[in-house]
C-alpha cells in the first residue's frame, strides 16, 4: 500500500508540474510572437553560414532574393548584427523559417545569374541554371568560402542538379541544427524564468505540495482522477488546435481547481501542518525556495516530457493497483455455485444382526468425475487409483498391538 501512496503523490505532483509547463509554454509563445528570437537566431545562423557575420555581403543580398523575401512581409533591419545568441534577441520583421529547398535554390540562381534582380536576369535570355553554368559563373557569389562550398556540392553530384540541390540541403539543414540548439537553449532559460515567476506569483511549491498529497488521501484521490480524467480529453482532442491564450487558460483553470496549497493563503508557509514543529527559518525561508525552484526547473523540461512521464506512471499504476473482485460479485459467484443440484446418495438399508454390511452403492458418475478430478498426484501414487468396493466401521476394526508403555 505504501508503494501505491507513493506512486499516486508522484503522478499528483507530475500533473501539477505538467500544467505550469503548459502555462510557462504559452507565456513563453507569446513573448515570442512579439520579439521574434526565432528569426534572430535564424538570421545570426544565416550570416554565419554564408561567412557574412557583418551582412555586408553575400547574406544582405541572400535575403533579397525574391525565393527568399517573399517569405516575410517587408523589410527588416538587417544592420542588426548580432554576434551570440541572446536572451533578448530581437528579430521584428525577418522570416522565422527558411525552407530548405528555397535556400539551395536561391544560392545556386544567384550563382548562375547573378545577385541583382534586373532585366537581365530576370528575361528568357538569362543563363539557364545548370551545373555547368554554375561553376562557370561561381565567381557571382563573391565569398570564397561559398564558392567552395558549392564546388564540392556540385562534383559530388557527379553531373546531377537534383543531386548537387540536396547536397546544398544537407550543408544548410546541418548549419539549422545548431540555429536549434541556440533556441532550444535560450527557450529553457525563458522558461526558467518564467516558471520561477509563476511559482512565486501562485505560490506553486513542489515540496508543499508532495507532502500534503501523501497525508491527505482524499485529495489525493481526487487529483488522480482529474489526472486521469485529463488524460482521457487530451486524447480524444489530440488534433484539435488550441491558441496559447485558450492554453493557458484551461491549464490555470485546471490547477486551481485541484484542491492544493497554492496561492497565499493564512497558512501558506506550513500548508497546514500543524503536527510538526514549526521552524521559521524553515517555513518562511528554506522550504518556499526550494519548493519554487523545483518548480521552475521542472518547467524547463516542457510540456511533453510530463505529458509522456505522466501518461507512463498512470500505465504503471493501472497494473500495480489491485483489482479486486466486489463483495457483490463474489457472493454471486458463491450463490450461483451453490444454486448447482448437487448428487444425492441414497440411505444404506438398516442392517440386521449377525449380517455382514452390504457393500456401499455406487457413486454418481458426477461425484466420481469430481473426486477424479481432484485427486492429486501423491493420492494417486499411495491408493494406484483403486476405488473402494467395502467400507469398514471403525468398531469392526482389529485392536491395535504395541506402543509406548
Amino acid at each position: 500500500m505504501f508503494g501505491l501512496e507513493t506512486l499516486d503523490v508522484a503522478i499528483g505532483v507530475i500533473f501539477v508540474f505538467l500544467l505550469v509547463s503548459i502555462l510557462c509554454t504559452a507565456i513563453r509563445e507569446g513573448i515570442e510572437g512579439w520579439m521574434k528570437t526565432r528569426a534572430a537566431y535564424l538570421w545570426l545562423g544565416i550570416r554565419e553560414l554564408l561567412h557574412d557575420k557583418s551582412a555586408t555581403g553575400l547574406a544582405s543580398t541572400f535575403y533579397g532574393h525574391p525565393l527568399i523575401y517573399s517569405l516575410f512581409p517587408g523589410d527588416f533591419d538587417k544592420a542588426k548584427v548580432l554576434e551570440k545568441p541572446r536572451f533578448w534577441a530581437n528579430g521584428r520583421g525577418a522570416p522565422s523559417y527558411l525552407p530548405s529547398r528555397n535556400f539551395a535554390v536561391a544560392l545556386m540562381d544567384i550563382a548562375a545569374r547573378g545577385p541583382l534582380t534586373s532585366g537581365v536576369t530576370a528575361n528568357g535570355g538569362a543563363p539557364e541554371m545548370s551545373l555547368d553554368n554554375i561553376r562557370a559563373n561561381i565567381r557571382n557569389i563573391d565569398n570564397p568560402a561559398v564558392q567552395r562550398v558549392l564546388l564540392a556540392a556540385i562534383d559530388a553530384a557527379k553531373g546531377d542538379l537534383d543531386r548537387a540541390q540536396l547536397n546544398i540541403e544537407a550543408w544548410f539543414n546541418s548549419g539549422m541544427d545548431r540555429v536549434s540548439g541556440w533556441y532550444k537553449r535560450t527557450t529553457q532559460y525563458w522558461l526558467f524564468a518564467i516558471g520561477l515567476f509563476l511559482a512565486v506569483l501562485m505560490n506553486v511549491n513542489a515540496l508543499t505540495i508532495a507532502d500534503y498529497l501523501f497525508r491527505t488521501p482524499k485529495v489525493r484521490d481526487a487529483v488522480v482522477n482529474k489526472a486521469d480524467a485529463y488524460l482521457k480529453v487530451a486524447a480524444s482532442n489530440a488534433g484539435a488546435a488550441k491558441t496559447s491564450e485558450q492554453q493557458y487558460n484551461e491549464a490555470k483553470t485546471e490547477l486551481l481547481s485541484l484542491g492544493l496549497p497554492i496561492g497565499w493563503g493564512s497558512n501558506w508557509e506550513a500548508a497546514g501542518r500543524g503536527d510538526v514543529e514549526r521552524n521559521d527559518l524553515w517555513n518562511y525561508a528554506l522550504l518556499p525556495v526550494l519548493g519554487w525552484l523545483t518548480t521552475a526547473f521542472a518547467a524547463t523540461m516542457g510540456a511533453p516530457f510530463w505529458f509522456d512521464l505522466l501518461n507512463k506512471i498512470m500505465v504503471i499504476r493501472s497494473t500495480v493497483k489491485p483489482h479486486e473482485k466486489s463483495q457483490e460479485e463474489g457472493s454471486e459467484d458463491r450463490q450461483a455455485k451453490a444454486a448447482q443440484p448437487q448428487p444425492s446418495v441414497p440411505p444404506p438399508p438398516p442392517q440386521q444382526p449377525g449380517q455382514a454390511p452390504p457393500p456401499p452403492p455406487p457413486l454418481p458418475a458426477a461425484v466420481q468425475r469430481s473426486a477424479a478430478v481432484s485427486r492429486d498426484v501423491e493420492a494417486d501414487l499411495d491408493d494406484c487409483g483403486a476405488t473402494p468396493t467395502v467400507l469398514t466401521e471403525d468398531e469392526d476394526l482389529p485392536q491395535a498391538v504395541g506402543g509406548v508403555k
